[in-house]
């Protein structure tokens, strides 16, 4: 079968300079230190489980509104159709509601995985999902070490569906919709902000909170940061996860191996660009 030799030669253009943006934006040094990252403090011990941050959540982004209610041992998982999820635990202080959504990495497992950048970290914090730019390798999902990532296999246009921290709002100066419908237990500002006000709250209630803030380290930090009054392991948070970021696991990797092992998803992706091409050509000569 034979191709256009010019889109697919494009397609490897393009997505080799994509991987060697990747290379080149992983290296020591390159991160713009006066970039500060927004973000979300979400405060259990104030919580108090009314699920209002996921109808508006859901209604401001056309998806169906949960009708489910919070039961203590059901762990409901976000999905296709809800971006942000609150559960129930029962623990050492009694009940303990905990939201969860995309932590928003401050380096992404997710964003470093794609190889078109569909997955893209922004300057302000958010990471979002790109559409135009994503080829469907759902490399996302599996690199996700919260497991956050969702695709619509139902859907004849399928998405990734994800919590995007209403970024099209926060570029506008207005805060995240669920922060503006809670007040309460959900605080933005940059993530300096948000640490400072964590420790405050700590130091100043001690008999509140347990004296860690998740989210500061894990995975290399995150821009969603929880306070809690009992350790977080008794929350459901993966005690497993490291605490430096996953992408950095990598890094050593893309500077030693040959530049051709690294170019070989950029090679399928070329080709399935320009037979794509073809393909369609055909079905319109059809």
């Amino acid at each position: 079968m034979s191709i256009n030799r010019r889109k697919f030669f494009k397609a490897i253009g393009v997505t080799g300079m994509t991987v060697i943006g990747f290379t080149s934006s992983a290296s020591p040094g390159s991160k713009d230190e006066d970039t500060e990252f927004h973000g979300v403090l979400y405060d259990s011990s104030i919580c108090i489980g009314c699920q209002a941050c996921e109808k508006a959540c859901a209604k401001a982004h056309d998806l169906p509104v949960p009708e489910d209610e919070l039961q203590a041992g059901v762990l409901r998982k976000t999905s296709e159709v809800q971006r942000c999820v609150v559960n129930s635990y029962e623990t050492s202080q009694g009940e303990v509601y905990v939201r969860n959504q995309c932590m928003h990495c401050n380096e992404p497992a997710c964003a470093s995985a794609c190889l078109t950048q569909a997955m893209y970290k922004t300057k302000e914090g958010p990471v979002i999902w790109r559409e135009d730019k994503c080829m469907g390798c759902r490399y996302c999902m599996i690199s996700c070490p919260f497991d956050v990532p969702k695709f619509d296999y139902n859907s004849i246009n399928p998405k990734i569906q994800k919590c995007d921290m209403c970024y099209d709002r926060i570029v506008q100066g207005e805060k995240p919709v669920c922060v503006e419908t809670c007040g309460d237990a959900l605080f933005f500002g940059t993530r300096r902000e948000l640490i400072a006000e964590a420790r405050k709250r700590i130091a100043e209630w001690p008999e509140m909170y347990v004296d860690k803030i998740y989210g500061e380290a894990v995975a290399g930090g995150t821009g969603y940061l929880y306070l809690a009054p009992v350790p977080h392991t008794e929350l459901g948070f993966n005690k497993q996860l490291q605490n430096s970021s996953y992408p950095s696991l990598t890094k050593s990797f893309l500077y030693s191996v040959p530049s051709v092992f690294v170019l070989v998803p950029t090679l399928l992706l070329g080709i399935h660009e320009a037979t794509k091409s073809k393909q369609n050509k055909n079905e319109n000569h059809d």
